[in-house]
C-alpha cells in the first residue's frame, strides 16, 4: 500500500507539540532540531504552521476533547493528544484540504506506534470536520496571574492585547542598506511575485502581505535582507549613534540589532556581548551572511560583570536589549505562556536593574543608553526606568517620537499588533556631561 503523502510533517509536529505542551521544552529549540530532517521547504512550513496554530489556542482544542470524549486521555497519551491537536489545527483555522489532512494525520498515528488508536484519531477529526471545533474561551491558556497583571497595566487594552497575541504576525524584512534600498528591494519582491509594502515609520523595513520561506526571498542568501520585526528594527533608530561612534550591544544574540547598526554605519566601532557562547556562533553566522565581518568585536561574557570584558574606554552609545518576560511577542513565541511564571518577574527585574547600573558606568559623559525590552509589563519597563532615574543623578530621559509607541513615563510602549508591530518598549537615557 502506497504511504499517504505528508505523514512525516504531521509526525514531527506531534512530537514537537508534545515536547512543548507536556514536557516544558522550548518551541524554538525543538523546531530547530526537528526541521533539519525535512528537505522540502513546504514540509518545514507546514510543521511550523501547525505548531504555532496549536500553541496560540491550546485551550480551545482541549475543550473540544473534553466535550467529545467520555473520559480524558491519560498522561501517557500526550503524544497522541498532540497529534489530535495538530489535526484540529489543520482543519481550523489552517483550513487545509480535509481529506488529505485526515488521511495523513491518521497514518501519522500509526507511524507513532499508535495503530490501535488510529480509529480514535479518525473519529475525532471527522467530528471536527463535520461539526466544527467549538469556539470556546480563546485565551483560557493564559496564566491567570499574567492576565491579571495585563488588566492592571492596560485596563483599556487587555482584550486587544490578548487578541493580537493570538493572531499570526506579519513578516517584516530589514533591508541591508550596504547592498540595496528598501524601494529597490520592494521592486525585486514584486518581480518575484511576492506582495509587499513599505512603511514610513520603518525606514529600513518592508512588510510582506503573506509570509514566505526565506529561500523564496531574492538575494537572501547573499545578505540583501533579514527577517526582523518592525519594533526590533526601530531600536537602531532610537539609539541613533553618531557616525563612527564606539557602541556597545550588551545582550546581542541573535544579532539582528547589531547587524542593523553595522548596516547603517560602516564606520561604527561595535562591541557585542552575550552570556551564551553558543548563541554567539549564530550571531557570527548571521553577520557572515550579511557581509559584516569587520567592525564588530564579539565577547562571551556577563555584561553586568564589566571587569571581565571592558577595557575601560567609555562607549558613546550603549544598547541594552534586556532579558525580559517576552510578553510583547507571544504571537511569535506562543510557548512563552507555557513556561513563564509569576516568580520570574522578580528575577528578571533584578537582572535588568543590575545591567542598567553596570552598563551606565561604561557610558561616556554625554553618551546615550537605550533600554529596550519585548515586554508589555510596566514592572519591567516604565517602573524599571523610573527607579533607575531616581537612583542615578547623572541620567536624564530623552523623549522619543510618537512612532515609537504611546508615551509611558520616561519611555515609549508599543503594544502587540499596533501598526502591525510586536509589543516593545524603548527608553532613551542621556548621561549628563560634567
Amino acid at each position: 500500500m502506497k504511504p499517504t503523502p505528508g505523514v512525516q510533517p504531521r509526525v514531527i509536529a506531534a512530537r514537537v507539540l508534545d515536547a512543548v505542551l507536556h514536557h516544558g521544552r522550548s518551541l524554538k529549540a525543538e523546531l530547530a532540531q526537528a526541521l533539519g530532517s525535512l528537505n522540502d521547504p513546504r514540509d518545514r512550513a507546514l510543521v511550523e504552521a501547525i505548531c504555532f496554530t496549536v500553541l496560540r489556542q491550546p485551550a480551545r482544542y482541549e475543550a473540544a476533547l473534553r466535550a467529545w470524549m467520555s473520559k480524558p486521555l491519560p498522561r501517557r497519551d500526550g503524544e497522541l493528544k498532540a497529534l489530535v491537536f495538530a489535526g484540529f489545527a489543520q482543519l481550523d483555522p489552517l483550513a487545509l484540504p480535509a481529506h488529505a489532512a485526515l488521511a495523513a494525520t491518521v497514518d501519522a498515528a500509526r507511524v507513532l506506534g499508535r495503530t490501535h488508536q488510529a480509529g480514535l484519531v479518525n473519529a475525532l477529526l471527522r467530528r471536527a470536520q463535520r461539526e466544527g471545533i467549538p469556539a470556546g474561551e480563546a485565551h483560557a491558556h493564559w496564566p491567570r496571574w499574567l492576565r491579571e497583571r495585563i488588566a492592571a497595566d492596560w485596563p483599556q487594552d487587555e482584550a486587544a492585547i490578548l487578541d493580537a497575541s493570538a493572531a499570526e504576525p506579519p513578516m517584516w524584512l530589514r533591508i541591508n542598506r550596504r547592498q540595496t534600498t528598501p524601494a529597490h528591494y520592494l521592486a525585486r519582491l514584486h518581480d518575484a511575485g511576492i506582495a509587499a509594502q513599505l512603511d514610513a515609520d520603518v525606514p529600513d523595513g518592508v512588510r510582506l502581505d503573506t509570509p514566505v520561506a526565506v529561500a523564496m526571498l531574492p538575494g537572501f542568501a547573499e545578505g540583501a535582507a533579514s527577517v526582523q520585526d518592525a519594533s526590533a528594527q526601530l531600536v537602531a533608530e532610537a539609539l541613533a549613534p553618531a557616525p563612527g561612534a564606539r557602541v556597545l550591544d550588551a545582550c546581542v544574540a541573535p544579532g539582528g540589532k547589531t547587524a542593523h547598526l553595522l548596516e547603517r554605519d560602516a564606520a561604527v566601532r561595535l562591541t557585542a556581548i552575550d552570556i551564551d557562547a553558543k548563541r554567539l556562533e549564530r550571531v557570527r553566522s548571521n553577520l557572515s551572511r550579511l557581509g559584516l565581518h569587520a567592525g564588530v568585536k564579539l565577547d562571551a561574557a556577563d555584561a553586568a560583570d564589566t571587569t571581565a570584558w571592558w577595557d575601560g574606554t567609555p562607549f558613546d552609545a550603549v544598547l541594552l536589549d534586556a532579558p525580559c518576560s517576552a510578553t510583547g511577542i507571544v504571537r511569535r513565541q506562543p510557548d512563552v505562556l507555557q513556561h513563564r511564571r509569576a516568580s520570574d518577574l522578580q528575577a528578571l527585574s533584578a537582572t535588568q536593574s543590575r545591567l542598567l547600573d553596570a552598563l551606565w558606568t561604561t557610558l561616556a559623559p554625554g553618551g546615550v543608553l537605550l533600554y529596550a525590552t519585548c515586554s508589555i509589563l510596566r514592572v519591567e519597563n516604565e517602573a524599571q526606568v523610573e527607579a533607575f532615574l531616581a537612583r542615578t543623578s547623572d541620567a536624564v530621559a530623552e523623549t522619543l517620537p510618537d512612532r515609537f509607541g504611546r508615551s509611558t513615563g520616561a519611555g515609549r510602549q508599543r503594544l502587540p499588533g499596533e501598526g502591525g508591530f510586536d509589543g516593545f518598549y524603548y527608553a532613551r537615557l542621556r548621561k549628563r556631561a560634567h
